[in-house]
């Protein structure tokens, strides 16, 4: 209770706990018949859509390098991934197949903004705004075959990377950054074997 005889609640960041998929949705104590994996498989199944294409391609990156994945992904983090070795990496994705009808295959271009960093446990936002990752690691799945993509095919899949001083030393867009760019400043390609290799010679 507090000084007006409220009931305070505390209000602190909550810590999601992985889940295995056979988890029941329920009204109260009635178990339904439907569970956590019916709104997996409802919600995410288009792995080429745009925001899931992202996130699985963190995924990736993260299964390449060594992070453990048996955790929840923090959706609010200032940067994606640490590796086991410390380093703060940035994962960017593109690709030339989309989920929706085409004309021609997409040009490939990585958002590279700074941004201001914001604290889960705070609710507090950095003033200045900056790169906050050591490492940006450029996720192309790079298939161009509409009717063959499949972005569960890491063969699929080409990996750039950049160090994050290369990125903040760039005299032209400091919001965006071009396939070619990238294949001109040797940034890759490497294949998903090599890309743990690719961000130790990176930092």
């Amino acid at each position: 209770m507090d000084l007006a005889g409220k009931v305070s609640v505390k209000l602190d960041r909550i810590l999601a706990t992985p889940k295995r998929g056979d988890e029941p949705f329920h009204r109260g104590c009635e178990r339904l018949e439907f569970n956590l994996n019916a709104f997996w498989s409802w919600s995410v199944s288009d792995l080429v859509s745009n925001a899931t294409r992202g996130r699985l391609a963190e995924f990736i990156v993260a299964r390449a390098l060594g992070v453990p994945t048996s955790c929840v992904r923090d959706e609010w983090g200032a940067f994606d991934l640490t590796t086991p070795a410390g380093t703060k990496v940035e994962v960017k994705s593109a690709a030339y197949v989309q989920s929706w009808s085409q004309r021609k295959l997409s040009a490939i271009t990585f958002l590279v903004r700074k941004t201001r960093g914001w604290n889960p446990d705070t609710n507090i936002q950095d003033e200045q705004s900056c790169r906050q990752a050591d490492v940006y690691v450029f996720a192309l799945l790079a298939h161009q075959d509409k009717a063959a993509i499949d972005p569960m095919d890491l063969d699929q899949w080409r990996f750039y990377v950049l160090p994050t001083s290369i990125l903040n030393q760039r005299q032209r867009s400091q919001h965006s950054i071009t396939l070619s760019t990238l294949e001109r400043l040797r940034a890759g390609p490497v294949g998903y074997a090599d890309l743990k290799g690719a961000v130790s010679l990176a930092m």
